[in-house]
């Protein structure tokens, strides 16, 4: 390409040359002058279409040499891109979506027939994506708007045929997911052919004539009140059979509830039956054993008795025994006492004998404790005791003197 551009101005100057005069000085001007126009134009072109391309995220690019046919994938970045020699073709790497219009309508422009010859629209979404491995290859080969010239006739080419297969019944209800699944399948080989892959298909809203709608929508009424009424007699049924059951069941509950009862009564007599051999001969060893024990306490009792009759008698004896010896010991105490004061009295009696002033002196204890009395010798001529302490005094004053101290 550089030895192309570098013999460009020759070339021109060659063409020129029968149009140019003839001078020597303006033959020496016209290369360069011709270099520079040629250099501003390439100058002009690289500014107008600069050799730098951008390819964004989520895109790949294929650039293909027109000369060699040599293709390169790019992905995210910058690369080069010489005009007049490079070729450049972008894809998408995300799954794309395809959803066609004309085919949701049944009063569309083109709808689908059924196989009663009825119009229909059906809502389909499309999800595809190229097949990332064949890129060079399909660089050359797939158009410019793939969805208009590839996936949309290959799928028109498809569903005309298999809607046309089924009935509007079919279609709306029972074989929708049949459908979809055999439109999927033959819609993903078609479209590998080409280099497309087929992520999934969805089927939609189903677009029914108005008249066949309302006659539907009718048969749907009476269908869903025929099953109503039939889901109303299968819980009737049910209910009954479910009361059978229960009263079946209440009797054999009652039934066993009442064996159950009958042998626990049976049981229980048995074991009362036998717990009477037991208890019998107990109750009789009880009646043995209390009568002993009655026995046992009367012979006790009687026994109690006697002893305490013998201890009464004993101790009465003892009491009489003891009341005797009180007796025999007051009565030697009153006699040795009448002893001893027959004793102490004859003693007195010869004191007094001896000394009868004693006699007066005892009585004068008697009569005061604030008397002193003196005891003296009689007088020898048979006067008063106290003429000789007093001095030979009268009778009289020694009378009154005795009774001032008195």
């Amino acid at each position: 390409m550089l030895n192309r551009l570098k013999t460009l101005p020759a070339a021109i100057g060659r063409g020129l040359r029968p149009f140019v005069p003839q001078s020597a000085a303006l033959r020496r001007a016209l290369p360069p002058l011709l270099m520079a126009g040629v250099l501003g134009l390439a100058v002009y072109g690289l500014a107008s279409h600069p050799p730098l391309h951008t390819v964004g995220r989520g895109e790949v690019a294929v650039r293909v040499n027109q000369f060699s046919g040599a293709a390169s994938e790019f992905r995210d970045g910058s690369l080069l891109l010489l005009p007049g020699l490079h070729q450049l073709r972008s894809f998408p790497l995300r799954d794309q979506s395809y959803r066609p219009a004309h085919l949701a309508s049944a009063s569309g422009a083109a709808p689908l027939q059924s196989v009663e010859g009825l119009s229909l629209g059906m809502e389909l979404t499309l999800r595809w994506g190229l097949d990332t491995t064949r890129l060079p290859q399909l660089a050359r080969s797939l158009p410019d708007d793939i969805e208009q010239e590839i996936v949309g006739p290959a799928l028109q080419g498809i569903v005309y045929k298999l809607i046309a297969r089924h009935t509007v019944r079919e279609i709306f209800s029972s074989k929708r997911a049949e459908i979809q699944q055999t439109l999927e399948a033959e819609l993903r080989t078609k479209l590998a052919a080409d280099g497309l892959l087929l992520r999934s298909i969805q089927i939609g809203k189903i677009d029914l004539p108005a008249d066949y709608r309302r006659g539907m929508d009718g048969l749907l009424a009476e269908s869903l009140a025929t099953e109503r009424m039939r889901y109303t007699l299968e819980i009737k049924d049910k209910q009954v059979r479910q009361t059978e059951l229960e009263a079946a069941a209440d009797k054999a509950r009652r039934e066993i509830a009442a064996e159950a009862a009958a042998r626990e009564q049976l049981i229980a007599a048995k074991a009362q039956e036998e717990a009477m051999k037991h208890v019998l001969p107990f109750k009789q060893r009880q009646i043995e054993q209390r009568q002993l024990e009655a026995e046992a306490n009367s012979v006790t009792r009687l026994k109690l008795a006697q002893s305490n009759a013998q201890a009464r008698r004993i101790e009465a004896e003892g009491e009489a025994q003891a009341r005797q010896q009180l007796a025999d010991a007051e009565a030697y105490r009153l006699a040795q006492l009448g002893k001893v004061n027959a004793q102490q009295m004859a003693t007195e009696g010869e004191l007094i004998s001896r000394h009868p002033l004693l006699v007066q002196k005892a009585m004068a204890d008697k009569l005061s404790d604030k008397i002193q009395v003196i005891i003296a010798p009689p007088p020898a001529a048979g006067g008063f005791i106290g003429n000789a302490l007093l001095g030979g005094r009268s009778q009289a004053s020694v009378v009154d003197n005795s009774s001032d101290e008195e």
